[in-house]
């Protein structure tokens, strides 16, 4: 009997050891599960979180990326302007940032023109790669204006007219990039088509954009003439912007890889292929990883590209808020994958641009013109349409040079006035005070006098310095149409 109960107890003892070690098997395999069911509604969440909000490299979380490119002119002979715009947009898409959320503002003249020696297709240096292909055309001819641009920034909808009607719809999470390519002059920046974009009314833009909290950073890249005068003294440091001009408030900027100069576009094209600033900036970005270099470090590299150093050339300028220099660039215009085993020091993109190499915007479309003159053949109806368009306009300029001189003389009744040809505002003052009078003398110099963004708008900053005195607007207007007469 003692056996038999033995037996009976070492068989229950048995019996519960496998019990429990049954329960301890299923209770790991009922954690394990658990553990994946949570894992996995994770890396649902973490898919979600990755499509609407993006991880910086220091692990700060960020709103989406949003990018306004424009190119403000038309004409083949301002080809460059363009095809900045173009490769500024294959830099971004390649960095990750979505078509629909890059707006792009180009007259789209330039790649179909009968100029073109390669149609379809636009570089942006010498035997360059096309930069043309696959850019959304979001705004283009009458479409670029400043109305229109102003619409976009402010994400009103209603406010477009033509185009694709795209704006910003951007919020508090998230980073804005504008980049503007085109002809400039003290206080504004030009359009193809109605009002130019005029300093005061760009900053107030940005200051409404603030207040709505469409953003939380922005960075502005401008390369124009004049280009500083768009934000100094204008632009206050409170706003979350950082811009970066191309010249200061009284210089020009400058032209590259043009014909006849070093380096030279090819032979084909007979007007610039890029401007100084951008080139310098943007063949950077395609080099470089820009999950590691920061703003401040890009603005050395194109200070460095542009001759800043050197006198002789444009001075690049900063504006607004000095934190964002801090910032990865990774944070405004994305970094491409293919750029990761590319550190900042290993660029040969912040070497010089020789001298030699540089034209200044105003002096292109005369040298557009001497390049067709020397192409087309002795006594060829080409060759003598070129030679009457480059006489037309060198008189032009030298009627609007006379023109402003009596302006100056008759509005402020002296007779020295060459020193007030350009602004005489010092460092860190706004280019004028009342922007109403400064608008109205623009828009009367451009209207009685045929004044243009490419050479005879230079002298906005004496139509400045008259409204600084305090002259009356109505005199003034009197003497712009006794001083010019359009022809």
């Amino acid at each position: 009997m003692l056996s038999s109960s033995s037996q009976s107890s070492s068989q229950k003892k048995q019996t519960f050891s496998e019990i429990m070690s049954r329960l301890g098997q299923f209770q790991i395999l009922v954690f394990i599960n658990v553990l994946l069911m949570l894992s996995a509604e994770s890396r649902k969440i973490q898919l979600v979180n990755d499509d609407d909000l993006e991880s910086s490299n220091e692990g700060e979380i960020k709103g989406k990326q949003w990018a306004v490119l424009v190119a403000g002119s038309n004409d083949y002979s301002n080809y460059r302007h363009q095809a900045d715009i173009c490769h500024a947009y294959q830099i971004l898409r390649k960095g990750g940032l979505k078509d629909e959320n890059i707006i792009v503002f180009m007259y789209d003249d330039i790649a179909f023109s009968p100029e073109n020696p390669r149609p379809g297709v636009i570089i942006n240096k010498p035997y360059g790669e096309d930069v043309y292909n696959g850019v959304p055309k979001d705004y283009t001819k009458e479409a670029v204006n400043a109305t229109n641009f102003y619409s976009v920034l402010l994400g009103n909808e209603s406010g477009v007219a033509g185009g694709s009607g795209k704006v910003l719809k951007s919020g508090p999470l998230d980073t804005i990039f504008i980049y503007y390519a085109d002809h400039g002059s003290p206080g504004l920046l030009a359009m193809p088509r109605g009002e130019n974009v005029l300093a005061k009314d760009f900053n107030e833009v940005l200051e409404k954009m603030h207040k709505l909290k469409s953003y939380n950073k922005m960075v502005i890249y401008i390369e124009a003439c004049e280009a500083g005068s768009m934000f100094e003294g204008i632009l206050k440091d409170n706003l979350n912007i950082y811009a970066l001009t191309a010249s200061n408030s009284q210089e020009s900027s400058y032209g590259t890889y043009c014909p006849d100069t070093y380096p030279p576009s090819t032979s084909e094209y007979d007007t610039c292929l890029g401007d100084v600033f951008s080139i310098s900036w943007l063949e950077d970005s395609e080099l470089h990883d820009m999950s590691k270099e920061t703003l401040k470090q890009q603005y050395q590299v194109v200070k460095r590209r542009t001759g800043s150093d050197v006198e002789q050339t444009s001075h690049v300028c900063q504006f607004g808020s000095e934190e964002i220099l801090k910032d990865y660039l990774v944070s405004y215009i994305g970094t491409n994958p293919e750029n990761g085993n590319f550190t900042f020091t290993e660029s040969p993109s912040s070497t010089p641009i020789s001298r030699a190499g540089l034209v200044s915007p105003r002096d292109i479309p005369l040298l557009y013109l001497q390049r067709k003159i020397q192409k087309a053949p002795m006594g060829s109806p080409e060759r003598g349409e070129a030679q009457k368009k480059l006489f037309d306009v060198m008189s032009h300029r030298k009627q609007i040079d006379q023109s402003i001189i009596e302006i100056l003389r008759l509005s402020l009744k002296q007779t020295n006035v060459l020193n007030l040809l350009t602004s005489t505002r010092t460092t860190g003052q706004p280019l004028v005070d009342d922007w109403d009078c400064f608008k109205t003398l623009v828009n009367s110099f451009k209207t009685h006098c045929g004044a243009t963004i490419d050479y005879g708008l230079k002298y906005t900053g004496a139509l400045a310095n008259i409204c600084n005195v305090g002259v009356d607007v109505k005199q003034t207007v009197s003497a712009i149409e006794q001083a010019c007469t359009i022809k």
